[in-house]
């Protein structure tokens, strides 16, 4: 591609970049002289559990990597024993050496399902911060205001309201800009939600005499419900190791609307082909159904197999298309004669509240081996198997003593 080329297929999927004239200058300059920019993402080993919302990052260093540049997968290991406040209210409690390293270890077997582990450079901060002693941390403090560390949204709000904050945290956005200076960093990618210490990156930069990184950032990808970002404690997101089946199921319970922006996130599907498929939904000349279901395959043959993918489309259609029983389901073996359902179905983690459960027996929403359940309690007999269904998608097979 030529550098313009670049641009345009580095700018898919990009909320801001800052500026765009300098990363076209840096892409020129890479091509004339052969050598690779160097793209720097920061990652605190904070929650090893990825979900498609982390992979929209991560996504758009593998584009850099394809376009055969360096990426620096960065563990700040010595950041997330300090505590980053990133945007919340509170401070965030520091992590052990011990849980870092664990979760770092995590991060490694999750992020090569994205990235090219032979083109990717693991690199942990405690590898130059560690030697930092009083004097070098006073000197990196000296090269920038407290005023302007203040900018930040939730340290105002804390200021302002007289909620604490640590000194160490004032300090943070420092350490991570000093980053791009170790690593000598051409671009930096980040969460809008980074914005500010990204541009902290910069000045730090220029204060050591370095041409200053570029920022590119990326959208805070929405969950299942379209409405709050994907987020495992909000219980709206798709784990990259979950099982396809369960991957597969979730994606088609997305929006049609929802639908497009994981398209565009989180595939490399044109998009003019998107606008197209929009258009002729639109017109009625395709199903949307089918579009998800591709979408969903697509997404469980990255990060499994093409196979698995086939087989939990097969699955799918098996259970929700034509009514019929998953192969594979959460099972429970009890002598008890009778079950209570709403403590048993929380019990089973099947529903949230008894009074869920108990809605969902009013609304006919609970099947035991394909017949609506109208009652709370239910008959067993010992040496029989009982396939209780739950909503649509909700299976947990019950094997009576």
């Amino acid at each position: 591609m030529t550098p313009e080329e670049q641009l345009e297929y580095l700018k898919r999927g990009t909320v801001d970049i800052i500026e765009e004239k300098e990363l076209l200058a840096k892409l020129k300059r890479s091509q004339e002289t052969g050598t690779p920019l160097r793209i720097k993402a920061g990652f605190d080993p904070t929650a090893p559990d990825l979900h498609l919302g982390h992979t929209v990052l991560l996504r758009k260093m593998r584009h850099f990597q394809d376009l055969g540049h360096e990426v620096y997968f960065l563990i700040g290991d010595f950041t997330a024993m300090i505590g980053d406040p990133s945007g919340r209210s509170e401070t965030r409690p520091p992590l052990t050496r011990e849980q870092v390293l664990e979760n770092a270890k995590t991060y490694a077997e999750q992020v090569f399902k994205i990235l090219d582990e032979a083109k990717t450079k693991v690199v942990f901060n405690s590898e130059w911060m560690s030697k930092f002693n009083a004097e070098d941390f006073i000197r990196l403090c000296a090269k920038y205001t407290v005023a302007r560390i203040l900018e930040r949204e939730d340290f105002k709000k804390r200021f302002e309201t007289g909620r604490p904050i640590g000194i160490h945290e004032l300090i943070y956005p420092l350490i991570q800009a000093y980053d791009s200076v170790a690593l000598k960093a051409d671009v930096e990618l980040g969460g809008t939600d980074q914005l500010f210490n990204l541009l902290v990156g910069r000045d730090i930069q220029r204060e050591y005499g370095q041409e200053p990184q570029v920022i590119i950032t990326v959208p805070i990808l929405e969950g299942l419900d379209g409405v709050q970002k994907m987020s495992k404690s909000l219980g709206n997101y798709v784990g990259i190791t979950e099982p396809p089946q369960e991957m597969f199921g979730k994606i088609m319970s997305i929006s049609d609307e929802l639908m497009w922006r994981y398209y565009e996130l989180l595939t490399d599907v044109p998009l003019e082909q998107i606008a197209r498929w929009k258009e002729e939904t639109a017109q009625g000349k395709i199903n949307p159904k089918d579009l998800k279901m591709q979408l969903a395959k697509e997404i469980v043959a990255r990060y499994h197999s093409p196979r698995a993918a086939e087989k939990a489309a097969q699955e799918f259609e098996k259970v929700f298309a034509k009514g019929g029983v998953p192969d594979d389901m959460p099972e429970v073996k009890t002598e008890a004669k009778e079950l209570y359902l709403p403590r048993f179905l929380k019990e089973q983690g099947l529903v949230k509240s008894a009074s869920e459960a108990r809605r969902l027996i009013s609304q006919g929403g609970i099947h035991l081996n394909g017949e609506k359940v109208s009652s709370e309690e239910i008959s067993l007999d010992a040496g029989k198997e009982y396939v209780l269904r739950v909503g649509k998608k909700r299976f947990l097979k019950i094997i009576a003593l």
